[in-house]
């Protein structure tokens, strides 16, 4: 028997920006790819009362279309950029629910599902609610890390969670800082992120660093360190690039993201002398991010908080060695010092570390070996087998 679930997830991919919670497509078309679970994903796309400049593009990627298997729909809701992150659960609610009851009607689902916390769990709390359903909801870190610690999402995100059926987080450190905010312990399943194992797998490296020499413009000589993820505060950015300074002159860094930091990293590149060895990628399309993880001889990453970062376990599937600090799952992933090094968010710190590994490199294999027990296919089968038992 095929059951059918309705995920609301504001965290994915579309036309504008094909790499946006990427990870939530993987995982939902992984699902679907199974045959027990039929998948509709509503994505609400927040767009202000006029979509000038990015809010364009992003206007023209509010479509609908079967996409890996699942049947996405792209409904807009209103907002003020900024401003109207108290009410987004209300509006994407008021958007989405017309939309929830018409295809309930067509082809019933089973479940209601939530990718994210806030907005989305409050969201998908009104619209379960409203038709009657079960509701699961996913956190993944920041939600849980930034939005737990605002009071008007807290009150919105605890009633959410404690109309669920069941919460998952994405490491056993997520699901005790979900229980410490008042979540239900007892009702939180720990669900780890999947992998990409045809894309992300050891290469030869210098194989790898010719190709983005090409691709990317990275040259080909010295050591290189990358470094994954929104150039946004919490990441960390700014701490990589000081610990580049205390680097010999020969190691690169790759920063593979965009955000709002972009601008006051570029100019703390220039005042350390960086702007030779520091290389600003941009987003890096998932053609590209495994070539660039393959090249890296680390993947630097000294986040404040996470749940458990996608870019840790593809750099592990790769071969790569990882530096990152004490956050969210990360006991959970280096279990093993081939699998890289737990450091201070300390630029001296950081530096020592990668100068081990750089001096010292664990084999790509045993590196790898560190990321065997993630896939997709063992991802869905964990979510279908969690999904079931909230039916039973």
């Amino acid at each position: 028997m095929t059951r059918r679930v309705l995920s609301i997830a504001t965290l994915y991919p579309n036309a504008a920006n094909p790499s946006f919670g990427r990870f939530v497509a993987q995982q939902m078309e992984a699902l679907a790819a199974r045959g027990d679970w039929a998948v509709t994903v509503i994505s609400p796309i927040g767009l202000p009362p006029v979509a000038a400049g990015r809010y364009a593009a992003l206007a023209r990627s509010a479509s609908d279309g079967i996409e890996g298997g699942v049947d996405v729909r792209r409904p807009r809701f209103p907002l003020v950029p900024s401003l109207s992150a108290r009410w987004n659960p209300t509006l994407i609610a008021r958007a989405v629910l017309p939309l929830a009851r018409k295809l309930h009607a067509q082809a019933a689902f089973d479940l209601i599902d939530a990718q994210f916390f806030y907005p989305d769990g409050p969201a998908a709390a009104k619209i379960a609610r409203a038709v009657g359903l079960p509701l699961s909801i996913k956190a993944r870190g920041a939600d849980i890390h930034h939005w737990g610690a605002q009071g008007f999402a807290r009150r919105r995100m605890l009633d959410a969670a404690g109309q669920a059926a069941g919460l998952l987080a994405v490491s056993q450190a997520l699901k005790a800082d979900m229980a410490a905010l008042g979540m239900p312990s007892n009702r939180i399943a720990v669900h780890y992120t999947g992998l990409d194992r045809a894309a992300f797998h050891p290469r030869e490296r210098r194989a790898a660093r010719a190709e983005i020499a090409a691709a990317l413009g990275i040259p080909a000589d010295g050591a290189l360190l990358a470094t994954v993820g929104a150039l946004i505060p919490r990441k960390g950015q700014a701490l990589v690039l000081r610990a580049l300074a205390e680097l010999p002159t020969d190691v690169r860094l790759a920063l593979a993201g965009s955000g709002e930091d972009e601008a006051m990293l570029r100019r703390l590149a220039a005042e350390l002398g960086l702007t030779e060895r520091v290389h600003f990628l941009g987003s890096v399309g998932h053609e590209h991010l495994p070539a660039l993880l393959t090249a890296a001889d680390v993947m630097v990453l000294p986040a404040a908080s996470e749940g458990l970062a996608n870019a840790w376990i593809e750099a592990l599937g790769c071969g790569t060695p990882i530096v990152i600090a004490e956050a969210g799952g990360a006991r959970e992933v280096v279990t093993a010092p081939a699998a890289g090094r737990i450091v201070a968010r300390d630029a001296s710190a950081i530096a020592a570390a990668v100068r081990e590994l750089l001096a010292d490199p664990p084999g790509q294999e045993a590196v790898a070996a560190m990321a065997a027990r993630f896939s997709w296919e063992a991802n869905a089968a964990a979510l279908a087998d969690y999904y079931a038992t909230l039916l039973a």
